[in-house]
């Protein structure tokens, strides 16, 4: 329990029951009968224990009377934090998922994505996909879009208008020959990325800011790849792309660039790999790969659903955590079925012991440990988590409030549990009829306002 020095401030609103997040020292901290107060900045202003409302009644001037009192089958923890997805392929979620990689893209995701020139057709999918994924618990995501500066400018906007914290990105690759009419040429894409910084900085948004985003090395020139390190390292931005997803996509990297030690050689010699970079998949990452991870302080996002689906591969997370590799959790939606995080745990889970299984060495991961990636890991992996990914005073209060006995939900439960087994529960078998509340720099958030 902690609570902050500073007094002098007004609280917007003071909540009390079980609160459960991760620390750096611990996966799962539980926190029961807690007081958190959130100030008229969304920040947590302090977290203390119910014995001791009346002293921070007084302390931060709020009336007990007015604290919201959470239920018995309720808890808070924090909001989950997709490092990957792509909201442009929200439209055919849940199909398409009968190929490996090259030929998916090729086949379905470039002719779709090719479809967001239409600002009214991305309008209606960027705005399904934002609500989507605040109603399963997104606080943050870090978005692909499309090549199109309008429509990926229009994705920050929505984001912003629901109130999600998101980091948007318009994808650049001057190179495509499946698809002609979806690239650019290496002018078009800088020229275009700097427009679309420019013009989403504008903006102002408090909680939306844009990502460089090369799609991957085989769909970008390394001139291209370069001249992005630059205007990422210029702008102090962050950077988002993909890495070692499947087999056939390395041996096509060593092909195209081979001049280069690795895949992630050649990210690093183009200046792509720092400490704002965040790389999905790396399924076949070698040691060697991860110790300059390491170095550069770039993060990887695990996106175990997708890396079944398309049959890519399974990430040993147990390695690269020994790796000390940063690491968050993605859905990769389309590639991925599912727009929640929490099917993101499940997958991690289910692939942990696949590894296990075949080899009884292995380290399983725990839930405690998913648990962690989806919230402090993910902050840490965007390198947000001075600002979000778990309950300190001085954070956003980013938070969903669970109930797991929600009324119509898909949990029974058969006698009173404590709240390891609650947040077990709901991270096996909820979904987002348990998620009843969701803040974002502490306003609500969902229920989405009628205004």
């Amino acid at each position: 329990m902690e609570t902050s020095e500073k007094f002098e401030t007004d609280i917007r609103f003071v909540c009390r029951g079980t609160f459960v997040h991760s620390t750096a020292e611990e996966a799962l901290q539980i926190l029961e009968d807690a007081l958190l107060g959130v100030d008229s900045e969304g920040k947590i202003a302090f977290i203390g224990e119910g014995k001791d409302l009346q002293k921070l009644s007084e302390n931060f001037g709020f009336s007990p009377s007015a604290v919201t009192q959470l239920q018995q089958h309720e808890f808070f923890m924090p909001g989950m934090i997709d490092t990957h997805i792509h909201a442009s392929q929200y439209s055919y979620a849940g199909t398409a998922l009968d190929m490996p990689l090259l030929q998916w893209l090729n086949t379905y995701t470039f002719p779709v994505e090719s479809r967001f020139r239409d600002v009214e057709f991305a309008k209606k999918v960027y705005t399904q996909v934002v609500k989507r994924t605040l109603r399963n618990g997104t606080t943050t995501a870090c978005y692909f879009a499309t090549i199109h500066t309008d429509a990926s400018l229009l994705l920050g906007q929505i984001a912003n208008d629901f109130g999600q914290r998101a980091l948007v990105g318009k994808v650049c690759m001057d190179r495509n020959d499946a698809v002609k009419c979806y690239r650019e040429t290496s002018e078009e894409s800088q020229e275009e990325t700097y427009r679309f910084i420019k013009e989403l900085l504008n903006k102002k948004y408090p909680l939306v800011k844009p990502v460089v985003t090369p799609r991957f090395a085989p769909s970008c020139t390394e001139a291209l790849l370069a001249k992005l390190g630059e205007i990422a390292k210029n702008n102090k931005l962050h950077i988002q792309s993909h890495i070692s997803e499947n087999l056939e996509e390395v041996e096509l990297v060593k092909e195209l660039f081979p001049n280069s030690e690795s895949y992630t050689d050649i990210y690093h010699k183009c200046n792509l790999l720092t400490d704002k970079t965040i790389m999905a998949h790396g399924c076949h990452l070698s040691d060697e790969e991860l110790v300059l991870f390491r170095k550069t302080g770039a993060a990887l996002a695990h996106c175990p659903n997708s890396n079944i689906s398309l049959c890519s591969g399974v990430l040993n997370v147990r390695n690269v955590l020994n790796h000390k590799v940063k690491l968050g959790l993605g859905t990769d939606m389309a590639g991925g079925y599912s727009p929640s995080i929490l099917d993101a745990m499940r997958r991690s889970l289910d692939s942990s012991k696949v590894l296990t299984i075949q080899d009884p060495e292995h380290k399983t991961l725990s839930f405690e440990e998913v648990f962690r990636l989806a919230t402090l890991g993910g902050s840490q992996a965007l390198s947000l988590d001075e600002r979000t990914g778990n309950f300190k005073v001085g954070k956003d209060f980013d938070a969903l409030r669970v109930n797991v006995a929600a009324p119509g939900g898909p949990i029974d439960l058969i006698q009173n549990e404590k709240p390891q087994i609650l947040l077990e529960k709901f991270l096996n078998l909820g979904d987002d009829r348990n998620i009843v509340e969701v803040f974002v720099a502490g306003k609500k958030v969902v229920p989405f306002s009628e205004a």
